[in-house]
């Protein structure tokens, strides 16, 4: 029930934000359109600042609920700044000799009047300083680790205060932990090799799942649909694969027990491409899933508008809605997906030599 008032207030937002940034009455349908998209592409992306809706009054456009992020920029210093200094890339901040200016989301280097040079595609020929602010999803992957942190931690404080039972929130989170081990740990690495890999695998489980679920919240935050951090989730899965593997796990790459040589020699390069192809599939799988359902809900909410009319509007927000509840299934089941597929991998890293007889 909490869940799906959450899912009606994020529509109710939505919508409120489509209706004051959309065009006035009597404007032309392609530019309502226009403006459409490009708020669904703003969602889409990582900002260096943070606002849960926006309404303009008297032809200015006001922010409810703005925060400016630190800026932190390496360009011959260091320089460290908050984003509401950019005025939403209305102003140019100046630090010492240098002025940076923000255009689509993006931050360059330019002169006291923020001049923006561009190529023959209309792209930015502007350079960039090395860009490490703290964004709108960096900020949301600490939060969530910090709540992870203190929430894992009161339900393993719990076991030594309560006779190894769980308590409070904990009694929710403790079958989905067991599940992990039992249902997706043991079976796909084994029980010799499982405990190795158990605080991963918990990890991303949680980590996936939660940034999911405040991905689908009227805070308007797409983690998991950008494709640097399911790179950097993959990656990791690769690395703990590749380095915790054992001989017979390379023995099967380079020189697979019980095929003629002719074969292996043909064999290797394919082997060799499965090492990499598994872990990117599972950054692909995640990334486009999770950008699919937003760019789905967003576009549904988008029609609204389009229709402007009582059945049409209807309609638009009955799949809205529909399709939200979708996704919560959908925030669980990738997380699921990722964890079960990297458990996989880690079991053929593992998976202990056997005799032809036996």
């Amino acid at each position: 029930m909490k869940r799906t008032l959450l899912v009606l207030f994020t529509l109710s937002l939505a919508s409120n934000a489509f209706a004051s940034s959309t065009s006035k009455e009597g404007e032309k349908k392609g530019s309502l359109k226009d403006e459409i998209k490009a708020y669904v592409q703003h969602h889409l992306k990582d900002s260096h600042d943070f606002y849960l809706g926006s309404y303009k009054e008297a032809g200015k456009k006001h922010y409810v609920g703005y925060i400016g992020l630190p800026v932190i920029l390496w360009d011959n210093g260091l320089h460290y700044f908050s984003s509401a200094k950019f005025k939403h890339g209305k102003a140019v901040v100046q630090k010492g000799s240098n002025y940076y200016k923000l255009y689509h989301g993006k931050i360059y280097i330019t002169d006291a009047d923020g001049s923006i040079v561009y190529d023959a595609d209309h792209h930015p020929t502007n350079e960039k300083p090395l860009d490490l602010s703290m964004t709108k999803s960096v900020i949301t992957m600490l939060l969530t680790a910090l709540f992870m942190f203190f929430l894992f931690r009161s339900l393993a404080r719990s076991y030594g205060t309560n006779g190894n039972i769980a308590k409070g929130i904990g009694r929710f989170f403790e079958p989905i932990i067991i599940y992990i081990r039992d249902d997706i740990a043991i079976p796909n690495i084994g029980e010799k090799h499982h405990g190795r890999y158990m605080s991963f695998l918990l990890t991303v489980f949680f980590f996936i799942w939660f940034l999911n679920l405040l991905g689908l919240t009227p805070l308007g935050i797409n983690v998991t649909g950008n494709i640097a951090v399911t790179f950097g989730l993959a990656l990791i899965t690769f690395l703990l694969t590749n380095l915790t593997a054992n001989k017979n796990y390379w023995a099967h790459i380079f020189w697979m027990p019980g095929v003629p040589v002719l074969m292996k020699i043909a064999l290797i390069p394919i082997e060799l491409l499965g090492v990499v192809i598994k872990p990117f599939s599972l950054l692909i799988r995640l990334y486009a899933n999770m950008q699919a359902g937003h760019i789905v809900l967003m576009s549904l909410i988008g029609l609204m508008f389009i229709f402007n009319n009582w059945l049409g509007s209807s309609l638009s927000f009955a799949l809205a809605f529909s399709i939200s509840i979708i996704e919560l299934l959908v925030a669980l089941l990738q997380a699921y997906i990722f964890t079960m597929l990297s458990a996989l991998y880690f079991g053929f890293a593992v998976e202990e030599h056997h005799d032809e007889a036996h």
